[in-house]
This record gives structure tokens, C-alpha cells and sequence, in this order.
């Protein structure tokens, strides 16, 4: 059959299938063959604990965590200066007594919702890490921490359950509750601080096998969007026993709940 017999297309592209061609995703993907590739060229391709103790620290998180106090006031003061164009953007006075001193007291408190980027695990472990031959589960929950969503910066509240089977080492409670306290301290989505908080935790136990199951209320969907205050949000990451052992899953799951 020559060339000129073949049929020709002459399919027109809807315009949803124009808009399917040119998607951001469709770009992404064609980087990357699948989906596995893909994830794996993201920030869990880097060591979860960096040598000076910062985990998977942002762009521009070292600058902060190492400037001078000459530096720190300046990043105050810009970040007073953003914050008072924001409140004259929303149609406000920023010279109104009641909100004067407003840019200066939520620029303070957004270094301090955010002032995980900058801590080192190194520092929070403190040689608490203890060798002890328990090889059954050791389970902290209702920890309770506060977390700004990353696509709207409003709150979303956290109750948080890590269980670990040990391989001979122990960590301090406490310790626990500062790992969780310290992710949950940055711009965040709940899918990737409880991924955090377990892929961490391993990194430093080295266990038989990391838990972490999270239930969040998140305000972008409780004051905008949908609008629904007592929506809850659940995710789970498991790691070792836990994702390979149905029995020890359950376990955790039950203890959890109890």
C-alpha cells in the first residue's frame, strides 16, 4: 500500500485535549518515565539528617540559621516591611493605632511557627539516644502541634502517634515530641510532615521498624474553600515491621485508637 492510500487524521484537538498538551504535569512527567522516577527526584533523593544536623533543609535555610544578630534584626525588619504592605493591600491602615504594631508582632510570630527550619536534630537529640535490649513496640500519641499550611500560611492542628520497634537502641520520650514539634514547624502538608517525621526517626534509631499516623483539622478548608470546621484529616507512614507485618500494623492501629 503506498503512502497516499493511508488513511488521513484530520482530528481536530477539543479543548480539553489542548489543555491536557500543554499541562505543567504533562511536562514533569515527560522528564521522568514513571511515576516511581519521578518521586525519587524529589527532596527524599537527599540524606534526611545533614551533616550539621539540619533536615532536609530549604534554599534559603542555612542563611537563617546561621546569621548574626545584625542579620536576624534585618530579616525582622523586611520581613515588618512585607507584612505592612500586605495589611495596606487588604484595604487597611497600617498607621491605625490598633494595628501599628501589628507588622512587628506577626513578623516575631511567624519566625517563631516556622522556627523548625532551623534547628538542628543534632542539638534536639541531645546523646539521648540509650541502648537497650527492648524489641517490642514503644508507642508516644496525642501529641498535639501546630503546623501553617504551606498553600494559604493558615494553621492546621495536629494530633500525632509515632511507635518504633527498637534494634537495641532507645531514644528519650521527649525526644520524640521535639522530632514531631521540629517538622511541624515550617510550611508544611500533612502528607509530607508525617513522611518526615518517620523517614527521620529512622535515619536515627536505625529500628526494626517506624510508625506515624497523623489527625489534622486544617483551617483553609474550616474558614475558605468547602468550609467544613469538623472535617479531619488522617495520613500514616510506615516504615520496616509496620509496612511488611499485617499483625504489627494492626497492633499499632489498635493502641492508637484505644
Amino acid at each position: 500500500m503506498s503512502d497516499s492510500s493511508l488513511p488521513v487524521d484530520n482530528h481536530t484537538p477539543s479543548p480539553a485535549e489542548s489543555t491536557m498538551q500543554k499541562s505543567p504535569k504533562a511536562d514533569i512527567y515527560a522528564k521522568h518515565s514513571s511515576i516511581t522516577e519521578y518521586m525519587s527526584d524529589s527532596i527524599y533523593r537527599n540524606q534526611p539528617i545533614q551533616s550539621d544536623g539540619l533536615s532536609w533543609p530549604a534554599k534559603n535555610t542555612r542563611e537563617r540559621s546561621t546569621e548574626s544578630k545584625e542579620e536576624a534584626e534585618l530579616r525582622l525588619e523586611k520581613l515588618k516591611t512585607a507584612i505592612c504592605t500586605v495589611i495596606e493591600c487588604i484595604g487597611e491602615d497600617p498607621t491605625r493605632p490598633g494595628i501599628l504594631k501589628t507588622p512587628e508582632r506577626y513578623a516575631k510570630a511567624m519566625l517563631f511557627f516556622t522556627k523548625g527550619y532551623e534547628q538542628s536534630i543534632h542539638d534536639m537529640i541531645n546523646d539521648a539516644l540509650f541502648e537497650e535490649d527492648h524489641e517490642e513496640m514503644v508507642l508516644v500519641k496525642d501529641i498535639s502541634t501546630f503546623s501553617l499550611c504551606e498553600h494559604h500560611l493558615v494553621p492546621f492542628q495536629n494530633k500525632i502517634a509515632i511507635g518504633y520497634i527498637p534494634n537495641r537502641s532507645v531514644l528519650g520520650l521527649s525526644k520524640l515530641v521535639r522530632v514531631a514539634e521540629m517538622f511541624s514547624q515550617r510550611l508544611q502538608v500533612q502528607e509530607r510532615l508525617t513522611k518526615q517525621i518517620a523517614i527521620a526517626l529512622n535515619d536515627i534509631l536505625k529500628p526494626q521498624g517506624v510508625a506515624v499516623l497523623i489527625e489534622s483539622s486544617h483551617m483553609c478548608m474550616a474558614m475558605r474553600g468547602v468550609q467544613k470546621p469538623e472535617s479531619k484529616t488522617i495520613t500514616s507512614y510506615m516504615l520496616g515491621q509496620f509496612r511488611d507485618n499485617i499483625k504489627t500494623r494492626e497492633e499499632f492501629l489498635t493502641l492508637v485508637r484505644s
